[in-house]
Protein backbone atom coordinates (compact mmCIF):
# COMPACT_ATOMS: atom_id res chain seq x y z
CA UNK A 1 0.00 0.00 0.00
CA UNK A 2 1.44 3.33 -1.08
CA UNK A 3 1.61 6.13 1.47
CA UNK A 4 0.10 9.52 0.75
CA UNK A 5 2.64 12.19 -0.19
CA UNK A 6 3.49 14.63 2.64
CA UNK A 7 1.70 17.95 2.76
CA UNK A 8 3.49 21.27 2.37
CA UNK A 9 3.26 21.82 6.13
CA UNK A 10 4.82 18.44 6.86
CA UNK A 11 7.57 19.13 4.35
CA UNK A 12 8.32 22.51 5.98
CA UNK A 13 8.53 20.86 9.41
CA UNK A 14 10.81 18.13 8.04
CA UNK A 15 13.10 20.69 6.40
CA UNK A 16 13.30 22.74 9.62
CA UNK A 17 14.13 19.61 11.63
CA UNK A 18 16.86 18.62 9.19
CA UNK A 19 18.32 22.13 9.19
CA UNK A 20 18.24 22.18 12.98
CA UNK A 21 20.19 18.95 13.15
CA UNK A 22 22.59 20.08 10.47
CA UNK A 23 23.13 23.42 12.19
CA UNK A 24 23.67 21.67 15.50
CA UNK A 25 21.04 23.40 17.63
CA UNK A 26 18.66 20.49 17.31
CA UNK A 27 15.92 20.57 19.96
CA UNK A 28 16.70 24.21 20.85
CA UNK A 29 16.04 25.50 17.34
CA UNK A 30 12.24 25.37 17.64
CA UNK A 31 12.26 27.02 21.08
CA UNK A 32 14.49 29.99 20.29
CA UNK A 33 13.90 33.24 18.41
CA UNK A 34 13.24 33.96 15.64
CA UNK A 35 11.37 30.65 15.24
CA UNK A 36 9.70 30.99 18.66
CA UNK A 37 9.37 34.31 20.52
CA UNK A 38 7.26 32.98 23.37
CA UNK A 39 10.01 32.44 25.91
CA UNK A 40 12.47 34.76 27.63
CA UNK A 41 14.44 31.97 29.38
CA UNK A 42 15.34 28.38 28.67
CA UNK A 43 17.16 26.24 31.24
CA UNK A 44 18.41 22.67 31.06
CA UNK A 45 19.04 20.97 34.40
CA UNK A 46 21.73 18.31 35.06
CA UNK A 47 18.89 15.77 35.15
CA UNK A 48 18.18 16.46 31.47
CA UNK A 49 14.87 18.23 32.11
CA UNK A 50 14.18 21.31 29.99
CA UNK A 51 12.28 24.26 31.52
CA UNK A 52 11.08 27.51 29.96
CA UNK A 53 9.78 30.83 31.26
CA UNK A 54 7.16 32.49 29.10
CA UNK A 55 7.36 36.19 28.42
CA UNK A 56 5.96 38.15 31.37
CA UNK A 57 5.70 35.15 33.71
CA UNK A 58 7.54 34.63 36.98
CA UNK A 59 7.65 30.81 37.07
CA UNK A 60 9.15 28.23 34.75
CA UNK A 61 7.19 25.52 32.93
CA UNK A 62 8.55 22.01 32.44
CA UNK A 63 8.69 21.09 28.74
CA UNK A 64 7.97 17.42 29.30
CA UNK A 65 7.79 16.68 25.57
CA UNK A 66 11.46 17.63 25.17
CA UNK A 67 13.77 14.76 26.14
CA UNK A 68 17.13 15.39 24.46
CA UNK A 69 19.93 12.87 24.72
CA UNK A 70 23.39 13.66 26.08
CA UNK A 71 24.76 13.77 22.55
CA UNK A 72 22.05 16.19 21.37
CA UNK A 73 22.69 18.51 24.31
CA UNK A 74 26.45 18.62 23.79
CA UNK A 75 25.97 19.14 20.07
CA UNK A 76 23.69 22.12 20.78
CA UNK A 77 26.14 23.60 23.29
CA UNK A 78 29.06 23.23 20.89
CA UNK A 79 26.99 24.97 18.20
CA UNK A 80 26.26 27.84 20.61
CA UNK A 81 29.82 28.26 21.88
CA UNK A 82 31.82 27.32 18.78
CA UNK A 83 31.23 30.53 16.79
CA UNK A 84 32.20 32.51 19.90
CA UNK A 85 35.54 30.71 20.23
CA UNK A 86 34.53 29.21 23.57
CA UNK A 87 34.22 25.66 24.89
CA UNK A 88 32.95 24.02 28.07
CA UNK A 89 35.39 21.38 29.30
CA UNK A 90 36.42 19.86 32.60
CA UNK A 91 39.43 22.20 32.55
CA UNK A 92 37.12 25.22 31.98
CA UNK A 93 33.86 24.01 33.55
CA UNK A 94 32.09 27.40 33.82
CA UNK A 95 31.41 29.46 30.70
CA UNK A 96 29.65 32.82 30.36
CA UNK A 97 29.01 34.05 26.85
CA UNK A 98 26.78 36.25 24.73
CA UNK A 99 25.20 35.28 21.44
CA UNK A 100 25.43 38.26 19.09
CA UNK A 101 22.46 40.03 17.58
CA UNK A 102 21.58 39.05 14.00
CA UNK A 103 19.37 41.75 12.50
CA UNK A 104 18.94 39.85 9.22
CA UNK A 105 17.26 36.86 10.89
CA UNK A 106 15.51 38.86 13.61
CA UNK A 107 17.51 37.27 16.42
CA UNK A 108 18.17 39.84 19.14
CA UNK A 109 20.93 37.92 20.87
CA UNK A 110 21.07 36.03 24.14
CA UNK A 111 23.08 35.53 27.29
CA UNK A 112 24.11 31.99 28.11
CA UNK A 113 25.68 30.15 31.01
CA UNK A 114 27.07 26.62 30.66
CA UNK A 115 28.38 24.42 33.49
CA UNK A 116 30.19 21.13 32.95
CA UNK A 117 28.82 17.93 34.56
CA UNK A 118 32.02 17.78 36.63
CA UNK A 119 30.66 20.56 38.86
CA UNK A 120 26.89 19.99 38.49
CA UNK A 121 26.08 16.49 39.78
CA UNK A 122 23.11 14.86 38.13
CA UNK A 123 22.49 12.41 35.32
CA UNK A 124 25.55 13.44 33.33
CA UNK A 125 23.98 16.43 31.57
CA UNK A 126 25.59 19.87 31.61
CA UNK A 127 23.66 22.83 33.01
CA UNK A 128 22.53 25.38 30.45
CA UNK A 129 20.75 28.73 30.94
CA UNK A 130 19.68 30.97 28.06
CA UNK A 131 18.24 34.48 28.48
CA UNK A 132 16.93 36.00 25.24
CA UNK A 133 17.14 39.73 24.66
CA UNK A 134 14.28 41.87 23.43
CA UNK A 135 14.11 41.82 19.61
CA UNK A 136 13.38 45.56 19.40
CA UNK A 137 13.88 48.64 21.55
CA UNK A 138 11.24 48.43 24.28
CA UNK A 139 8.65 51.10 23.57
CA UNK A 140 7.19 52.84 26.65
CA UNK A 141 3.71 51.99 25.42
CA UNK A 142 4.64 48.33 25.74
CA UNK A 143 5.01 48.81 29.49
CA UNK A 144 1.43 50.07 29.61
CA UNK A 145 0.28 47.08 27.54
CA UNK A 146 1.96 44.80 30.09
CA UNK A 147 0.27 46.74 32.92
CA UNK A 148 3.62 47.40 34.58
CA UNK A 149 2.72 50.90 35.79
CA UNK A 150 0.08 53.63 35.36
CA UNK A 151 0.37 55.99 32.41
CA UNK A 152 0.83 59.18 34.54
CA UNK A 153 3.73 57.54 36.39
CA UNK A 154 5.37 56.54 33.11
CA UNK A 155 4.98 60.08 31.77
CA UNK A 156 6.58 61.48 34.94
CA UNK A 157 9.54 59.10 34.65
CA UNK A 158 10.13 59.89 30.99
CA UNK A 159 10.01 63.61 31.79
CA UNK A 160 12.49 63.14 34.64
CA UNK A 161 14.91 61.26 32.36
CA UNK A 162 14.56 63.99 29.77
CA UNK A 163 15.47 66.55 32.45
CA UNK A 164 18.76 64.71 33.11
CA UNK A 165 17.63 63.06 36.36
CA UNK A 166 19.93 60.22 37.44
CA UNK A 167 17.75 57.15 37.91
CA UNK A 168 18.59 53.83 39.58
CA UNK A 169 16.27 50.90 38.76
CA UNK A 170 16.28 48.26 41.52
CA UNK A 171 14.60 44.89 41.78
CA UNK A 172 15.14 41.17 42.18
CA UNK A 173 16.35 38.66 39.63
CA UNK A 174 14.23 38.46 36.48
CA UNK A 175 11.89 41.28 37.47
CA UNK A 176 12.49 43.25 34.25
CA UNK A 177 15.03 45.86 35.34
CA UNK A 178 16.80 45.97 31.97
CA UNK A 179 13.49 46.03 30.10
CA UNK A 180 12.29 48.98 32.17
CA UNK A 181 15.62 50.76 31.75
CA UNK A 182 15.42 50.31 27.98
CA UNK A 183 11.93 51.84 27.91
CA UNK A 184 12.90 54.79 30.11
CA UNK A 185 15.75 55.60 27.72
CA UNK A 186 13.10 56.87 25.30
CA UNK A 187 12.98 59.94 27.53
CA UNK A 188 16.55 60.84 26.54
CA UNK A 189 16.56 63.35 23.65
CA UNK A 190 17.45 61.84 20.28
CA UNK A 191 20.26 64.40 19.94
CA UNK A 192 22.03 63.04 23.04
CA UNK A 193 25.40 61.29 22.98
CA UNK A 194 24.95 58.00 24.89
CA UNK A 195 27.69 55.67 26.11
CA UNK A 196 26.45 52.42 27.63
CA UNK A 197 28.48 49.89 29.60
CA UNK A 198 27.14 46.36 29.86
CA UNK A 199 28.10 42.83 30.84
CA UNK A 200 26.89 41.48 28.47
CA UNK A 201 25.32 43.88 25.97
CA UNK A 202 21.52 43.78 26.17
CA UNK A 203 20.16 47.30 25.74
CA UNK A 204 18.87 48.23 22.32
CA UNK A 205 18.29 51.97 21.99
CA UNK A 206 16.51 53.94 19.25
CA UNK A 207 19.10 56.76 19.38
CA UNK A 208 21.54 57.40 16.52
CA UNK A 209 24.59 58.47 18.58
CA UNK A 210 25.30 55.46 20.83
CA UNK A 211 28.57 53.75 21.76
CA UNK A 212 28.68 50.45 23.65
CA UNK A 213 31.45 49.20 25.93
CA UNK A 214 31.18 45.53 26.87
CA UNK A 215 32.97 43.86 29.76
CA UNK A 216 34.86 40.64 29.14
CA UNK A 217 36.68 38.17 31.40
CA UNK A 218 40.37 37.48 31.08
CA UNK A 219 40.85 34.53 28.67
CA UNK A 220 41.85 31.34 30.57
CA UNK A 221 45.59 30.76 30.54
CA UNK A 222 46.27 34.09 28.85
CA UNK A 223 48.14 37.20 29.94
CA UNK A 224 45.46 39.38 28.34
CA UNK A 225 43.68 41.26 31.15
CA UNK A 226 39.93 41.32 31.50
CA UNK A 227 37.84 44.42 30.89
CA UNK A 228 35.40 45.27 33.68
CA UNK A 229 32.36 47.50 34.03
CA UNK A 230 34.56 49.73 36.20
CA UNK A 231 37.00 50.11 33.31
CA UNK A 232 34.09 50.88 31.01
CA UNK A 233 32.69 53.64 33.23
CA UNK A 234 36.14 55.23 33.57
CA UNK A 235 36.62 55.11 29.79
CA UNK A 236 33.10 56.40 29.11
CA UNK A 237 33.82 59.61 31.01
CA UNK A 238 36.46 60.42 28.36
CA UNK A 239 34.15 59.75 25.42
CA UNK A 240 32.18 63.01 25.64
CA UNK A 241 28.90 61.45 26.79
CA UNK A 242 25.80 63.41 27.69
CA UNK A 243 24.33 60.26 29.24
CA UNK A 244 25.99 57.17 30.74
CA UNK A 245 24.04 53.91 31.02
CA UNK A 246 25.19 50.93 33.07
CA UNK A 247 23.28 47.74 32.37
CA UNK A 248 23.92 46.42 35.89
CA UNK A 249 26.11 47.46 38.81
CA UNK A 250 27.55 44.30 40.37
CA UNK A 251 30.68 45.38 42.29
CA UNK A 252 31.66 48.10 44.69
CA UNK A 253 34.36 49.32 42.32
CA UNK A 254 31.77 49.77 39.55
CA UNK A 255 29.41 51.58 41.94
CA UNK A 256 32.19 53.93 43.03
CA UNK A 257 33.13 54.75 39.43
CA UNK A 258 29.49 55.29 38.46
CA UNK A 259 28.83 57.57 41.44
CA UNK A 260 31.92 59.60 40.58
CA UNK A 261 30.66 59.97 37.01
CA UNK A 262 27.17 61.01 38.13
CA UNK A 263 28.66 63.44 40.66
CA UNK A 264 30.74 65.10 37.92
CA UNK A 265 27.69 66.36 36.01
CA UNK A 266 27.16 63.25 33.85
CA UNK A 267 23.55 62.12 33.60
CA UNK A 268 22.43 58.55 33.26
CA UNK A 269 20.61 55.45 34.38
CA UNK A 270 21.64 52.11 35.87
CA UNK A 271 20.18 48.97 37.41
CA UNK A 272 21.06 47.15 40.65
CA UNK A 273 19.93 43.91 42.29
CA UNK A 274 18.02 44.80 45.47
CA UNK A 275 14.50 44.24 46.76
CA UNK A 276 13.78 47.91 47.40
CA UNK A 277 15.39 51.35 47.80
CA UNK A 278 16.57 50.81 51.37
CA UNK A 279 18.00 47.41 50.51
CA UNK A 280 19.81 48.97 47.54
CA UNK A 281 21.35 51.65 49.75
CA UNK A 282 22.54 49.09 52.31
CA UNK A 283 23.84 46.61 49.72
CA UNK A 284 25.71 49.32 47.83
CA UNK A 285 27.30 50.45 51.08
CA UNK A 286 28.40 46.90 51.88
CA UNK A 287 29.96 46.14 48.47
CA UNK A 288 31.59 49.59 48.23
CA UNK A 289 33.21 48.99 51.61
CA UNK A 290 34.20 45.41 50.76
CA UNK A 291 35.51 46.10 47.25
CA UNK A 292 36.74 49.69 47.42
CA UNK A 293 37.15 50.45 51.14
CA UNK A 294 34.56 53.26 51.10
CA UNK A 295 33.21 53.94 54.61
CA UNK A 296 29.47 53.43 55.05
CA UNK A 297 28.69 57.07 55.78
CA UNK A 298 30.67 58.17 52.72
CA UNK A 299 28.83 55.69 50.49
CA UNK A 300 25.48 57.03 51.67
CA UNK A 301 26.51 60.60 51.01
CA UNK A 302 27.73 59.62 47.55
CA UNK A 303 24.46 57.78 46.90
CA UNK A 304 22.45 60.91 47.66
CA UNK A 305 24.68 63.13 45.54
CA UNK A 306 24.75 60.72 42.58
CA UNK A 307 21.17 59.34 42.47
CA UNK A 308 18.12 61.57 42.38
CA UNK A 309 15.42 58.96 41.85
CA UNK A 310 14.99 55.23 42.56
CA UNK A 311 12.48 53.06 40.70
CA UNK A 312 11.56 49.76 42.37
CA UNK A 313 10.27 46.90 40.20
CA UNK A 314 9.19 43.45 41.33
CA UNK A 315 6.66 40.65 41.04
CA UNK A 316 3.10 41.01 42.32
CA UNK A 317 0.43 38.40 41.69
CA UNK A 318 2.87 36.63 39.37
CA UNK A 319 3.36 39.65 37.09
CA UNK A 320 6.17 42.19 36.71
CA UNK A 321 5.13 45.60 37.99
CA UNK A 322 6.69 48.86 39.13
CA UNK A 323 6.17 49.02 42.90
CA UNK A 324 7.31 52.56 43.62
CA UNK A 325 9.16 55.69 42.54
CA UNK A 326 11.17 57.57 45.17
CA UNK A 327 13.08 60.83 45.34
CA UNK A 328 16.37 60.60 47.24
CA UNK A 329 17.64 63.14 49.77
CA UNK A 330 19.29 63.75 53.15
CA UNK A 331 17.31 64.52 56.29
CA UNK A 332 19.66 67.39 57.20
CA UNK A 333 22.96 68.79 56.00
CA UNK A 334 24.76 67.70 59.17
CA UNK A 335 23.83 64.02 59.27
CA UNK A 336 24.00 61.08 56.90
CA UNK A 337 20.34 60.12 57.36
CA UNK A 338 18.93 59.13 53.95
CA UNK A 339 15.34 59.89 53.06
CA UNK A 340 13.31 58.17 50.32
CA UNK A 341 10.35 60.41 49.53
CA UNK A 342 7.60 58.50 47.66
CA UNK A 343 6.65 60.11 44.37
CA UNK A 344 4.30 57.21 43.69
CA UNK A 345 3.74 53.86 45.39
CA UNK A 346 1.82 50.81 44.32
CA UNK A 347 -0.67 49.35 46.75
CA UNK A 348 1.61 46.31 46.89
CA UNK A 349 4.69 48.31 47.96
CA UNK A 350 6.05 48.12 51.50
CA UNK A 351 6.60 51.34 53.47
CA UNK A 352 10.16 52.65 53.21
CA UNK A 353 11.70 53.57 56.58
CA UNK A 354 14.27 56.31 56.99
CA UNK A 355 17.81 55.02 57.35
CA UNK A 356 19.24 56.74 60.43
CA UNK A 357 22.96 56.92 61.15
CA UNK A 358 22.77 59.66 63.77
CA UNK A 359 24.56 59.25 67.13
CA UNK A 360 21.21 58.95 68.93
CA UNK A 361 20.50 55.75 67.05
CA UNK A 362 23.93 54.27 67.64
CA UNK A 363 24.18 51.22 69.92
CA UNK A 364 24.85 51.91 73.60
CA UNK A 365 28.37 51.45 74.96
CA UNK A 366 29.06 48.06 76.48
CA UNK A 367 29.44 49.49 80.01
CA UNK A 368 25.80 50.68 79.95
CA UNK A 369 24.23 47.54 78.55
CA UNK A 370 22.13 45.44 80.89
CA UNK A 371 24.08 42.25 80.51
CA UNK A 372 25.80 39.86 82.85
CA UNK A 373 29.14 41.30 81.82
CA UNK A 374 27.96 44.80 82.66
CA UNK A 375 26.70 43.74 86.12
CA UNK A 376 30.03 42.10 86.90
CA UNK A 377 31.88 45.24 85.85
CA UNK A 378 29.69 47.42 88.11
CA UNK A 379 30.18 45.07 91.10
CA UNK A 380 33.94 45.14 90.55
CA UNK A 381 33.92 48.96 90.50
CA UNK A 382 31.87 49.11 93.73
CA UNK A 383 34.27 46.72 95.47
CA UNK A 384 37.20 48.92 94.51
CA UNK A 385 35.48 51.99 95.99
CA UNK A 386 34.88 50.20 99.33
CA UNK A 387 38.50 49.09 99.54
CA UNK A 388 39.68 52.63 98.84
CA UNK A 389 37.45 54.05 101.64
CA UNK A 390 38.51 51.46 104.29
CA UNK A 391 41.40 52.41 106.77
CA UNK A 392 44.77 51.38 105.54
CA UNK A 393 46.24 48.29 107.18
CA UNK A 394 49.87 47.75 108.07
CA UNK A 395 50.99 45.54 105.27
CA UNK A 396 54.60 45.37 106.43
CA UNK A 397 55.67 41.77 106.57
CA UNK A 398 56.96 40.39 109.90
CA UNK A 399 60.71 39.81 110.25
CA UNK A 400 61.38 36.10 110.17
CA UNK A 401 64.07 36.49 112.88
CA UNK A 402 61.64 38.17 115.30
CA UNK A 403 59.13 35.43 114.72
CA UNK A 404 61.68 32.73 115.67
CA UNK A 405 62.74 34.65 118.84
CA UNK A 406 59.12 34.99 119.97
CA UNK A 407 58.65 31.31 119.48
Amino acid sequence: MRMAPPTDTQLDELVRALLSRAGGLGFLEQLMPPVCNRYTDLVLNPSGQLWARARGDMDFTHLADQTPSHQEVWQAIESLLGPLGRACTEASPSVDARMPRDAASGFAGARLKVLHPAIVPGDGYPSLALRFFEPNPVDPQQLLAWDMLPEPVLAQLLEAVGNRTNVLVVGGTGTGKTTLLSALCHGIPKSARIVKIEDPEELWLPHPNVATLEARPAPPGSSIPGYTVTDGVDDAMRMAPSHILVGEVRTGDAALSLFRAFMSDHSGLATFHANGPLEALIRLGVIMFADAGVPFEASRTMFVQAIQQVVHIGFTEGRRRVLGVYDVGLETDTTHDVRFEPVWQSEHADPIPRLSTSPAAAPKPKALRKTATGKTARRTAATRKKRAAAPAKDTKAADPTETREQA
